[in-house]
């Protein structure tokens, strides 16, 4: 194994961006930094260069707005091969957005709080570690008090996202019975993703005509999260979303123990995370389907599917053991038959099932680490040493892509691997799974 770590580091290393201190996703699709990409990523570089992790998160946090959001994609350069740009997003409509830098108005999933435990448990020299994280700890910690103070119109605990790229399961069959109820304009506008892979592994022009206008509607309102609340069409309770948030705030809690201060801000987590796990558990878990599904706020529904990101919040210890066993059972029967890798992005059963296409069916390095995670500390240790190996295996087998064809048969020929390619959290996500 050492040959395919000493690979994922050149991986890292190729994809990182010195004179501005980040790493992008991979080449040509992705020339920017994403949120839950830099997070992760810097798990990995802590392993072998942790300067590089730290900088890593510095970056991200230092993009921070003023009311403690941090964007989706920061532009930190100019780039002709990624559509929608800076000139389209316009972070700068929103009156306490960065001046220092150009992004989205959308956020991604929360991960930063427990990327720094991950840090401070990779750290050979844990008070380095600590110092750094007191560092950046409170702009983590700014960002939690947003989503719970703006993202949060029934005050449950449960955060919302307004757009399908917030979800960072951006083409996920769970949104087609949202766009059944939009009629988006056509937008005309030039695709670059599709010239740097193949369109049969992309969401659809007619799909991006629906993400476009959810953006056009935050535009017209500034990116107001009170008009987007009352006024986007998209508006759902996502569980991976919201259980990397309350894995996050658990990672803050027991990071400012560590620390030695703010009784106040650990006790103000505490409060968040009660009603968050009491809400989650009461709205998101399907007793039918055995796992824990999204929520459309907008027409007061669930969305009864199951995804990887229904077995999600094993990572963040949400379920009793009584509903962790369902989900495992579950995802086994579903998602873990003998010609399936686990762990496939959608239901293999379900008509909408589509293993090639981005989060339609494909299996992702990210959400793997997470289910591994998730199960050893449920004591499914069987299991997550399958996931462990399933995930070896397609990276072995094809490369270090961004998805992989969750059908072994696909496997033989080395082309299971698709999106892009030399992507940087699959690399990363590797090298800490290798090492633990």
């Amino acid at each position: 194994m050492e040959g395919l770590k000493h690979q994922a580091i050149g991986v890292l290393n190729g994809n990182w961006k010195d004179e501005v201190g980040f790493s992008i996703p991979c080449a040509n699709l992705y020339p920017f930094q994403w949120f839950w990409d830099s997070g992760l990523i810097a798990i990995g570089f802590a392993h072998f260069d942790m300067e590089k992790a730290e900088r890593e998160i510095k970056t991200l946090l230092d993009t921070q707005w003023g009311n403690g959001f941090i964007p989706h994609i920061i532009f930190h350069t100019e780039s002709d091969t990624y559509f929608p740009g800076p000139d389209f997003h316009r972070s700068d409509l929103h009156p306490e957005s960065s001046k220092k830098y150009r992004s989205t108005g959308m956020t991604q999933p929360p991960v930063t709080g427990f990327v720094l435990e991950e840090i401070y448990r990779i750290a050979k020299d844990k008070s380095a570690a600590l110092n750094f994280i007191e560092s950046v700890i409170d702009k983590v910690y700014f960002n939690h008090q947003y989503f719970y103070e703006n993202r949060d119109p029934q005050n449950e605990g449960l955060v919302y996202i307004y757009h399908n790229w917030e979800s960072g399961t951006d083409n996920s069959p769970i949104w087609d019975d949202i766009w059944d109820t939009m009629n988006p304009p056509e937008y005309t506008f030039e695709r670059r993703d599709t010239t740097h892979v193949d369109a049969s592994e992309r969401p659809s022009k007619r799909e991006y005509d629906h993400y476009l206008h959810i953006i056009d509607i935050a535009k017209d309102h500034n990116y107001s999260d009170e008009k987007i609340a009352e006024l986007s069409p998209f508006l759902v309770q996502d569980p991976l979303f919201n259980a990397m948030l309350i894995k996050s705030n658990e990672s803050l809690m027991k990071l400012y123990v560590l620390l030695g201060h703010d009784e106040a801000k650990i006790q103000q987590l505490k409060k968040w995370q009660e009603k968050a796990v009491m809400s989650f558990n009461k709205k998101l878990f399907d007793n039918e389907l055995g796992a824990y599904v999204h929520y459309d706020l907008r027409n007061e529904r669930p969305l009864r599917f199951l995804s990887s990101s229904s077995f999600a919040p094993l990572y963040a210890g949400i379920p009793n053991p009584d509903r962790a066993a369902s989900m495992v059972k579950i995802m086994l029967e579903k998602f873990g038959a003998e010609h399936q890798y686990l762990c496939a992005s959608f239901d293999p059963d379900s008509e909408r099932f589509n293993p090639k296409k981005y989060w339609r069916g494909p299996v992702w390095v990210n959400l793997n680490w997470m289910l591994y995670n998730g199960l050893k500390a449920y004591n499914y240790n069987e299991v997550a040493e399958r996931v462990k190996k399933d995930t070896i295996s397609i990276i072995e087998n094809n490369g270090f892509y961004e998805y992989f064809d969750s059908r072994k048969e696909m496997h033989k020929n080395g082309n299971a691997g698709y999106g892009g390619n030399n992507f940087s959290w699959s690399a990363a996500l590797l090298i800490d799974l290798l090492e633990r």
